[in-house]
Order: structure tokens, then C-alpha cells, then sequence
């Protein structure tokens, strides 16, 4: 079977070995910058579309972190995702997902059973959502059930849209297999997705998945990148026009936060 014929199949696929270690320990030091730059603030921030969150003292996740590093900026416009992506959405293609999320040893991690599909709003600047986005995850520490790695349900993604709303945020809400039943859903089918430093996950919007906190005596860190055949989505920064790579510009796009226009000034975030 090839590559897309999993993630066809299954709704992700995984790239073992996509970067190299000399890559990823590159890429791992940006991270800890960028770490470091969310910590010094000590409360969640946002400038622009770069956002981090910060609960409970820890910092939980960076959006658009490519804003605050080239190394970050470079990796997601990697020639090597490009030719990736080619065959599954072509060559002109923008993003949507720009992220890292941290879980530190004995911290919280949770992420509530969800679809990705839920964040792509508004609804009508994202057509064709499941033939035309994917969205990848870089391993740069070992990504196991142990660590809180993603679980997933392979060929939840053929369901389509499910309704999982729930009471609060996606995060810090807990991966309950009962929120599964309720829905019909069979969590014996659950898999854990365990990958080492450098391997990729590809997964689709419509893939149902959530993960527990982190029992590891290692962090886990994990760089998200979500890309979209350009013709079908209004929104996100360009990552290739033809194959290749755009790095950001001096404005961003407007991707998720609506406010981006009126209030893209440095501040501080309740």
C-alpha cells in the first residue's frame, strides 16, 4: 500500500524518518527559543496571529511560531513537505495550521476525542475540507502513549462531520471513550500513534483523536503543520505556489483570529 492509499484508507499515515536528526535538532532548539520567549511573558500573548497559550503556569502551545523564528518559518516550507503534499493537494498550497504544542512531564495535556474539522471556521472559506486539507504532526521527542501521544480511530474519518461538541475547550478536557459510545462510535477500535523524533503523521480533519497527559520523564513536543490546496480555502498564509516554498511575508493573512485587522498590536490575552 502507498502512503496515500493509507491515509485514503485509515484517515492518517505516517512518514517514518522524514527529517533527519540533524533537522530535528535544529528544529528542537527553535522550539526551546520559542518556549523560552512564551515563559518570559508568563501569560498568554498574542501579536499578530503569533498566540501563546499559557495555564497554569506552563506553556501549552504556540500558534504561528514560524513569526518569531527562520528555523520554524523554514521548516514548514521544507521542500520535502511540498513534494510530499504534490500528489494529495497539489502544488499550489496554503496554511492553515502553524503550531507547537508542549507536554511536560506531570503537567496537564489532555485533548478531548474531537475533529479538527470543528476550528475551520467560518464554514464557507474552507470547501472540499476533507479531499483538500491535511494536517501533519513532527515528532521531536518520542511520541508514545506514555508521553500523551494522540489516539486515534482509524476510518473515523469517512463519518464525516460528527457532532462533538462539548462543555468547554478541546484542551484540558479529557479524551473520555464514553463521549465515543455516545456517539455511536466503537472505542475498541482505538490506536495509540507512537512516533520517534523525525517521524510525520498525516492525518485528516475528519480523523476523530484525542490524547492524555504526558507519565513520561521526557517532554513532548510536537510541531503541527496544516495544508490546504490553495483553490479551496480564502484563508492562510501561502506555504507553495507551484511547489515552491513562500516564507511569510511583512503582513500576515488573516487565518483564525478575526481580530487580526483591528487589534494586531502586542497584548496580552484573559
Amino acid at each position: 500500500m502507498t502512503l496515500i492509499e493509507d491515509y485514503m484508507r485509515d484517515g492518517y499515515a505516517i512518514v517514518r524518518r522524514f527529517l533527519l536528526p540533524a533537522d530535528i535538532a535544529r528544529i528542537g532548539a527553535a522550539i526551546d527559543f520559542v518556549h523560552a520567549e512564551a515563559a518570559a511573558h508568563g501569560r498568554s500573548f498574542r501579536h499578530g496571529n503569533l498566540f501563546y497559550k499559557i495555564a497554569d503556569g506552563d506553556v501549552r502551545m504556540a500558534q504561528w511560531p514560524s513569526w518569531q523564528s527562520d528555523v520554524l518559518d523554514a521548516a514548514r516550507t521544507d521542500p520535502r513537505f511540498a513534494a510530499l503534499l504534490h500528489e494529495m493537494i497539489g502544488g499550489d498550497i496554503k496554511q492553515i495550521i502553524n503550531q507547537i504544542h508542549w507536554k511536560r512531564p506531570g503537567g496537564k495535556g489532555d485533548f478531548a476525542f474531537h475533529q479538527d474539522s470543528r476550528f475551520r471556521r467560518p464554514a464557507d472559506a474552507y470547501r472540499n475540507l476533507g479531499a483538500s486539507y491535511v494536517q501533519t504532526g513532527l515528532a521531536i521527542d518520542p511520541h508514545t502513549p506514555r508521553s500523551g501521544g494522540m489516539r486515534i480511530l482509524p476510518g473515523s474519518h469517512r463519518l464525516g462531520a460528527l457532532d462533538m461538541e462539548m462543555a468547554g475547550a478541546v484542551m484540558d478536557n479529557a479524551a473520555a471513550e464514553d463521549a465515543l459510545v455516545a456517539l455511536g462510535l466503537d472505542p475498541s477500535g482505538l490506536i495509540d500513534l507512537e512516533l520517534e523524533p523525525g517521524d510525520l503523521a498525516l492525518w485528516s480533519p475528519y480523523l476523530v483523536h484525542g490524547s492524555g497527559a504526558n507519565h513520561a520523564d521526557h517532554h513532548r513536543r510536537f510541531y503541527i503543520n496544516g495544508y490546504v490546496r490553495a483553490a479551496d480555502c480564502d484563508r492562510g498564509e501561502w506555504a507553495f505556489r507551484g511547489g515552491k516554498p513562500v516564507p511569510l511575508g511583512t503582513q500576515p493573512a488573516l487565518v483564525h483570529y478575526e481580530q487580526l485587522r483591528a487589534r494586531p498590536e502586542p497584548h496580552y490575552v484573559d
